[in-house]
C-alpha cells in the first residue's frame, strides 16, 4: 500500500523561492479551527490538540481501508481587527499589534477523497476517547486563494516584517492590492527546530 504524501502531490502549493514570486492556487480542502489570542497561550495550544487529533483520526481510518496518507503541514490565517488598527501595513502589523489581538484559522490541508462523513465519524471517535470538547470546533473548511504573493522565510517568526516588506515592496512594484488574509505554511516544526532554522512560507492573496 502506498502512502499519500500530500506535499509531493502538491509539491507547487509547498514550495517557495527566496524571493517574492506570483502564484496561483486553486480549491483547497482543510481540517480548520478558528480562535483569537497569542499563539504561545494555552489556549491555542489546546486548539492545536484537537486539531491535530481529529487530522489523526481520520488518518487511521482511511489506513484501515487502504488508503493512508500523511499529515499534512500546519497552516495559518492570521488577521485583526481593521477599523481599530487602520493603516496598518502587513510588515508593521506583527510589531505594533499585541499578539493576544490577532485572531487565527489553523488549517491542516486534507485529501480530496476524504468524506463529511468520515470526518464526522473521526470527531466522534476522538471525543469518546479523550473527552476533547474542541474536537466539535473542528470543521471542513474550502478555500480558494486564487492570485497571490509568496515568499519563503527561514529564521524566527519576529523576524517575519523583513520578509514582509519584500512582499510589501514586490506588491507595490506590481501594481497589486491585498485580497485575503496573512497565510503562513509551517514547513519546520517549530516545536523542534531552532529559530534560526525555522522555514516558513509567507503568503499575501492579492489582485
Amino acid at each position: 500500500m502506498k502512502k499519500l504524501d500530500l506535499t509531493k502531490q502538491y509539491k507547487d502549493y509547498y514550495t517557495a523561492t527566496n524571493e517574492p514570486q506570483l502564484i496561483h492556487t486553486a480549491e483547497v480542502r482543510y481540517l480548520s479551527i478558528a480562535g483569537i489570542g497569542d499563539p504561545d497561550g494555552q489556549p491555542y495550544a489546546d486548539n492545536l490538540q484537537a486539531l491535530y487529533s481529529l487530522a489523526y483520526a481520520i488518518k487511521f481510518k482511511y489506513k484501515a481501508l487502504d488508503k493512508d496518507f500523511t499529515v499534512a503541514k500546519l497552516e495559518g490565517l492570521w488577521s485583526f481587527d481593521d477599523k481599530k488598527y487602520t493603516q496598518t501595513s502587513m510588515t508593521d502589523a506583527p510589531v505594533k499589534i499585541p499578539r493576544s489581538e490577532w485572531s487565527y484559522r489553523m488549517l491542516i490541508r486534507i485529501p480530496e477523497f476524504v468524506t463529511l462523513e468520515q470526518i464526522d465519524a473521526a470527531r466522534q471517535q476522538v471525543f469518546d476517547k479523550k473527552q476533547l470538547l474542541l474536537v466539535k470546533e473542528v470543521e471542513l473548511y474550502t478555500m480558494t486563494e486564487g492570485k497571490s504573493v509568496q515568499m519563503l522565510h527561514i529564521g524566527p517568526f519576529d523576524k517575519e516584517p523583513e520578509t514582509l516588506a519584500k512582499i510589501l515592496k514586490f506588491t507595490t512594484d506590481h501594481g497589486l492590492q491585498k485580497n485575503g488574509l496573512h497565510h503562513e505554511i509551517y514547513l519546520s516544526d517549530f516545536r523542534k527546530t531552532a529559530p534560526e532554522k525555522l522555514k516558513t512560507i509567507l503568503r499575501e492573496p492579492v489582485k
